[in-house]
């Protein structure tokens, strides 16, 4: 009778299964909060506080690291990249040079404005892009740093000073425009209108055009493109390969560097006063044109 009792007076347990007298783990006891339980409960509470005051504290900072990321590639490495790639220039840093994808349009079969034969609405489009703009000035210490001499030709120090530019960039441009309407179905339009590279005879045409076409060649050799083309298919009856020219580029914001080139264009040469260069020196003056 006394065994009975006994074994009704002991404390009920949870999941635990126990035999005769065999003592009770201590934290399995119901309604006892044991130092192991305490110890245990602490943890679980230190973990959760931490989880909520960490967790969006590393949220935040990875998120402010790829903003900070992005910022940099924006106001340093593009800067730095076109600072490395090129002959030193103000107007890496004045025209705040940066880099941005680019989709090429490289359709074959469908032609933009550039590609369309010589008319007036073709020409607009090509003079957007900066391809006549006078020359501009750059001060004499960043002439000098750009990598020109004292022999080029100047401004004269009572206007200003400095050295008389042209953005490369946008000679090129004008090359390749000269290649175009040099072009056989174009040739014939710009010849009968007699203006710019076609007011000189054929001679001085052709050399002003060679010399264009090997100017793009270098330049092209010089920033060879190592992106790769990869081909579609076209021609559901038959289907066959061809290059897919529309791809994805690095490309320098061209607008801020056009911009930099037409806000410092001098002033058209028939309005400037006839001492507005300096007078060169007899041994920079070359016996013809380089």
């Amino acid at each position: 009778m006394a065994e009975k009792e006994s074994m009704e007076t002991r404390p009920l347990t949870r999941d635990v299964e126990t035999d005769g007298d065999e003592e009770m783990p201590e934290e399995h006891s119901l309604g006892v909060e044991t130092p192991r339980r305490r110890k245990q409960n602490h943890i679980r509470y230190s973990l959760s506080v931490l989880t909520l005051v960490i967790l969006p504290n590393i949220v935040s900072a990875l998120a402010g690291a790829f903003i900070f990321h992005a910022w940099w590639q924006t106001e340093h490495l593009g800067p730095r990249c076109a600072a490395y790639t090129s002959q030193y220039s103000p107007v890496v840093e004045e025209a705040r040079v940066t880099y941005s994808p680019t989709n090429f349009n490289g359709s074959f079969m469908q032609e933009d404005v550039f590609r369309r034969r010589g008319s007036p609405e073709v020409d607009a489009a090509w003079e957007s892009l900066g391809v006549n703009y006078r020359a501009g000035v750059i001060s004499h210490k960043e002439g000098l740093r750009s990598g020109l001499t004292t022999a080029h030709v100047q401004r004269a120090d009572k206007y200003g000073g400095g050295f008389f530019v042209n953005v490369e960039g946008l000679h090129h441009l004008h090359c390749l425009d000269l290649v175009r309407k040099a072009l056989y179905y174009n040739y014939p339009y710009y010849k009968a209108m007699g203006k710019h590279a076609f007011l000189n005879d054929d001679k001085i045409l052709e050399l002003h055009v060679s010399h264009c076409l090997d100017t793009v060649r270098q330049v092209l050799m010089c920033n060879a493109d190592t992106g790769v083309l990869g081909q579609v298919w076209y021609n559901k009856e038959e289907p066959e390969a061809f290059p897919d020219f529309k791809t994805t580029h690095q490309c320098k914001n061209f607008d801020a560097i056009r911009k930099w080139a037409e806000e410092h264009q001098e002033p058209e040469v028939e309005s400037l006063p006839p001492d507005y260069m300096r007078i060169p020196n007899p041994e920079d003056i070359l016996a013809e044109t380089p």
